[in-house]
């Protein structure tokens, strides 16, 4: 009786190519190199799972409409970014202490063999070990650390799996820094399902690239801040979309949606103001789930502004500061 199953065909991965040696770029050069594709770190904005940026706001960078966009200083010293990337040897040595695995630095934007809109910088590749071939280094602080409670949040895992997808990897780990004392490393194993899934729609967002035409925005605060950048300015002109079905529905599920949060924002100022109805002068109230306060703050000093300068209108005119306006999204019900 003869097998009439047929051996899994196997998939064959070819290694990525170096674009870009980034030995001797400096950062504005960097980041010109990364317009011309999606990068790891925007693997998760692109398909619309990062917490922090958004569709909107990636396509404004790829497309170079990012001027108005708040740029990151290298130098502040406040910035996450400044300490990820101060800290990033440190993780890589201590990785190497705890596992034993040796690692080097690649000084190059990686491109997919394939697919030449999809880049990569890694930061470290892991040499000598057979289970394991890349290193991705962060840190967190304690704003950042609820998001790895759970393991490796998604948008690093997708970062890591885009990585794995252009360099034709089979595993990486991701080591990360908590609070400046806790090291943990976490393995991410290739997933040919999700990479494929990855691509698509990694594709799809290109495309919105590569026609010039700007994505759906999400919602988020980073779609707000996109279209802010993109729209600074009114023409003054009135668009009759009245008989545009599409957007008189959406006009009118903003109507609805308004009158939830009104309704839900009347029920919370009530349960509210019946405890403190029920705290009268007391500081603290205690139950089963939480606690509530109801303190006076301190007083403060401030400087009465509107009749300093009735007084002395002059101050005006030698100290004044002008502030650029800002759109102001205001709705009108008909009545």
């Amino acid at each position: 009786m003869s097998n009439s199953l047929k051996p899994e065909r196997k998939i064959k991965i070819q290694p990525a190519l170096k674009l870009v040696k980034t030995r001797d770029l400096n950062r504005d050069q960097w980041l010109t190199v990364r317009k011309n594709g999606i990068g790891s770190s925007d693997a998760a904005a692109a398909v619309g799972l990062n917490p922090y940026k958004s569709q909107l706001e990636l396509w404004l960078e790829k497309t170079g409409r990012d001027g108005n966009l708040p740029k990151t200083d290298p130098n502040d010293e406040s910035s996450p970014m400044y300490w990820g990337i101060l800290l990033e040897p440190f993780v890589a040595a201590q990785y190497t202490k705890r596992t034993g695995n040796k690692v080097r630095r690649i000084n190059a934007v990686l491109q997919h063999p394939i697919e030449p809109w999809m880049l990569a910088n890694i930061d470290r590749e892991v040499t000598g070990a057979p289970d394991v071939q890349i290193l991705e280094c962060k840190t967190t602080g304690i704003n950042g650390v609820k998001l790895w409670k759970e393991g490796v949040p998604e948008y690093v895992q997708l970062q890591v799996m885009h990585q794995l997808a252009v360099t034709g990897k089979q595993a990486a780990d991701v080591a990360v820094l908590i609070c400046g004392q806790e090291l943990q490393v976490h393995r991410i194993d290739r997933d040919e399902t999700m990479i494929k899934q990855l691509i698509e729609l990694e594709r799809q967002f290109w495309r919105f690239v590569e026609l010039d035409q700007a994505p759906p925005a999400d919602g988020s605060d980073s779609a707000e801040l996109a279209l802010r950048c993109l729209y600074p300015h009114d023409n003054g002109k009135t668009l009759d979309l009245s008989r545009d079905s599409e957007m008189s529905q959406t006009f009118s599920d903003l109507l609805a949606v308004r009158q939830v949060l009104a309704d839900q924002n009347q029920l919370e100022s009530q349960l509210k103001q019946k405890i403190q109805q029920r705290l009268g002068e007391a500081t603290k109230a205690l139950f089963e789930t939480g606690e509530v306060t109801w303190k006076r703050s301190k007083e403060k000093t401030e400087l009465d502004t509107d009749r300093l300068l009735k007084e002395q209108p002059d101050l005006l005119q030698r100290y004044g500061l002008t502030k650029p306006g800002s759109r102001r999204f205001l709705i009108h019900e008909s009545t």
